[in-house]
């Protein structure tokens, strides 16, 4: 018959490759099955005691529920499903790995180095609906400014993205959905990517502009700017409001330049 499959030098179980049948001695180990056993399943390497872990793959995979002997077919008789054992010895095998590794020039890319110390691959100006109500101007107003070619002129700005979604009005004040929002929104905005970032509310929204204000305060406001429809006077008057006020931090999100970084 074919040899039994062990998949990992510290498995205690191999895999029959093809029928066993009773008497057959499948690991050569000198215990002879007492009935038959299918293709695909697990004969004992190994004595394991009540409660020792079976092995395959070189994992955990669930643990002795009775006492098997070696060359026992292994299954759901007397093993079981259970949490392994969790003292993870994590790193422990990294120095062994690090002398496989030959030793090279620490490789450094030119990225935008951020105020937190994080790197941005990319300088974009982003605008961040914190209602579903002001989707559909952020999405206009980024489509048309970069359609008037406004921003070709500024080598360090790679464009402008629009992010939007499908809440922030009708929904609790607080609570995990309303927490949630306010973190994606306020990640979004601090992006290492982002250079500056527009928020854009209705203005009677549960998520509130002044929610966002109060993560950044005083000292956010040279990258980070807010305004809302209702204040500005209507779809049309805030996409147009947005286009303005995209022009004027341009330079200030340009000045920014890619230097090395590990």
């Amino acid at each position: 018959m074919s040899d039994p499959l062990i998949l990992h030098p510290s498995d205690t179980i191999g895999v029959l490759t093809a029928r066993a049948n009773a008497g057959d001695d499948p690991l050569g180990l000198g215990a002879p099955l007492a009935a038959s056993v299918s293709s695909g399943h697990k004969i004992a390497r190994v004595a394991m005691q009540v409660g020792a872990p079976v092995v395959k793959f070189g994992q955990f995979i669930g643990q002795a529920t009775v006492q098997i002997a070696a060359g026992d077919h292994v299954h759901t008789h007397n093993c079981a499903f259970a949490d392994p054992k969790q003292d993870y010895h994590i790193g422990a095998d990294l120095a062994a790995s690090q002398r496989a590794i030959p030793q090279t020039e620490r490789l450094n890319f030119n990225g935008y180095a951020r105020a937190d110390g994080r790197v941005g691959t990319r300088n974009y100006i982003a605008l961040v609906a914190t209602v579903n109500c002001s989707a559909t101007v952020i999405r206009r107003a980024a489509s048309e400014i970069e359609a008037s070619g406004a921003l070709e002129v500024y080598a360090n700005v790679d464009g402008i993205v629009a992010f939007a979604h499908g809440t922030g009005c009708g929904m609790a004040n607080s609570g995990r959905g309303f927490d949630i929002l306010d973190r994606v929104l306020w990640g979004h905005a601090t992006h290492p990517n982002v250079g500056a970032t527009i928020f854009v509310g209705l203005g009677c929204e549960v998520m509130q502009i002044a929610r966002m204000q109060g993560h950044f305060g005083d000292a956010g406001t040279d990258r980070f700017h807010a305004l809302t429809i209702q204040d500005t006077g209507g779809t049309r008057a805030t996409i147009d409001a947005i286009k303005a006020h995209v022009a004027e931090i341009l330079p200030q999100v340009n000045a920014a330049t890619r230097t090395p970084n590990p």
